[in-house]
């Protein structure tokens, strides 16, 4: 089958283009670097903001757009800064919140900004997985409050299991937001209404003249679904979560075998045997 080389590469972070231990090994680098040279654009495409973005961009060499907080953010990461913002308004938040609370107990709020995170006191541990210490204020008034813009609303509740939230949650809010996860212990990720990484790397696309036929995807949880559900060739990683690796046909190894390098790598021997521009 002869197949075209791919204009832009969309890749999610966590799981992903990252090692366990949230490191980018020399064999992506040289492969996101030889992607790039080969004239193919590379996109992170990512649940986190853009705070996280910058160092990892900078350790790959890839300097162009990312898009983060699920799609609510378009980052120019060679200037730093976002281009554009997708939030979610305060009262719809507030109506959120309240329909959150009606199907799932024990929820605990807090708000992605985009620049910090503020939270409920009882939110979490009041770090979030990177060590990063959120802003803690007394009530979730507080929070929706001070809180601007609201990029991301979240949900969190320790006792529950964040898959058996997701698909509570997305009924409860139908046509009223996104909701997805990335996997965490109960921790759910709320945003505006059309607002997925699939939405916004459409619009990306759509500027540049990019078809979903010429972007391939890799990516490893529920929040990855909606690119990889898009794209033209889309790659679950092998230990992407069983909803994944349900819906999405091609295969890359684990994260920690540097799946997404390896991918690329069969890309580029066989665009040198057969010559430029084919697969």
């Amino acid at each position: 089958m002869i197949m075209m080389i791919p204009r832009m590469i969309a890749t999610d972070l966590d799981g992903t283009l990252l090692r366990s231990g949230g490191t980018v090994s020399e064999r992506m680098r040289r492969a996101l670097l030889a992607a790039q040279d080969m004239g193919i654009e590379v996109v992170f495409v990512t649940a986190r903001p853009p705070r996280y973005v910058d160092a990892i961009a900078e350790a790959v060499g890839c300097v162009g757009t990312a898009v983060c907080s699920n799609g609510a953010i378009v980052y120019d990461v060679a200037e730093r800064r976002a281009t554009a913002v997708n939030a979610l308004a305060l009262d719809g938040a507030r109506k959120l919140v309240v329909a959150l609370q009606a199907v799932l107990s024990g929820l605990t709020f807090a708000v992605e900004t985009g620049r910090h995170v503020i939270c409920e006191v009882a939110y979490h541990d009041g770090r979030d997985a990177h060590g990063e210490v959120q802003t803690r204020v007394p009530t979730l008034e507080d929070v929706l409050r001070e809180a601007a813009p609201i990029v991301k609303l979240l949900a969190w509740s320790g006792a529950q299991d964040a898959h058996v939230m997701w698909e509570v949650a997305r009924q409860a809010v139908a046509g009223e937001a996104e909701v997805t996860h990335s996997g965490g212990r109960g921790l759910l990720e709320i945003s505006a209404s059309g607002v997925t990484k699939a939405a916004t790397l459409a619009g990306i696309c759509a500027l540049r003249g990019v078809t979903p036929a010429e972007v391939w995807a890799f990516g490893d949880m529920p929040n990855d679904l909606p690119i990889l559900e898009w794209a033209g060739t889309a790659y679950a990683m092998a230990n992407a979560h069983p909803a994944v690796l349900a819906a999405v046909e091609h295969r890359a190894p684990s994260n920690n075998e540097d799946g997404v390098a390896q991918v690329l790598e069969g890309l580029f021997t066989v665009a040198g045997t057969h010559g430029e521009g084919m697969l």
